[in-house]
C-alpha cells in the first residue's frame, strides 16, 4: 500500500498520543507510555476546539497547544448549579463537598453532578464540567494519518 504523507484535515482518520494539563502542570488525562488512539475527524472524538488546532499536522508532528476554555469545555455556567431536596438522596450517603454523583438526564444519559453545598434540608450539586473555566494544554504527537475509509 502506497503511504503518502496526509496532513490531518477532514475525512482522515488520525493516530496520536495526547496529554490534556491543566496551566500549573498537572496532567488531566495522556496516552502517552501507551498506544495510539485514532479517530476520524469530525466522529466527535475530540471537542472541535482541540480538533481544529491539529488540522494540517503530519505523521512525525509534536505540538503543544493552549486551548481557552471557550475552546475547551466552556464556562462554567450558573444555571448548571441545582439545589435538591435532601430527600432525593439516601439518608445512609455521607454527604461530602466534592462529592460527585451519577444523575440520570432528560434523555436517560448519566450526568455527573458534584456537591458543593448541602444542609439539612437542600443539597446544592454543581453539573458544569470539571474542567469548565479551565485552559487546557493540549499536547499531541501525530503518529499516522491516512484517508478515512467511508463505510
Amino acid at each position: 500500500m502506497n503511504t503518502v504523507n496526509v496532513p490531518v484535515s477532514e475525512g482522515t482518520r488520525v493516530y496520536l498520543n495526547f496529554s490534556i494539563s491543566l496551566e500549573d502542570g498537572s496532567e488531566v488525562d495522556s496516552n502517552f507510555g501507551g498506544d495510539p488512539v485514532d479517530f476520524v475527524i469530525g466522529d466527535g472524538s475530540l471537542l472541535p476546539g482541540f480538533e481544529r488546532r491539529i488540522f494540517g499536522m503530519s505523521a512525525g508532528d509534536r505540538q503543544m497547544f493552549t486551548v481557552a476554555p471557550e475552546d475547551a469545555f466552556g464556562q462554567p455556567n450558573d444555571n448548571n448549579v441545582q439545589y435538591l431536596p435532601r430527600g432525593q438522596f439516601d439518608e445512609d450517603v455521607e454527604l461530602e463537598i466534592g462529592l460527585v454523583f451519577s444523575f440520570a438526564d432528560a434523555s436517560g444519559g448519566e450526568l455527573p453532578g458534584m456537591v458543593i453545598a448541602y444542609d439539612e434540608d437542600e443539597v446544592t450539586v454543581d453539573f458544569n464540567h470539571p474542567l469548565s473555566g479551565r485552559t487546557i494544554l493540549f499536547d499531541v504527537l501525530v503518529h499516522r494519518v491516512e484517508p478515512a475509509e467511508l463505510h
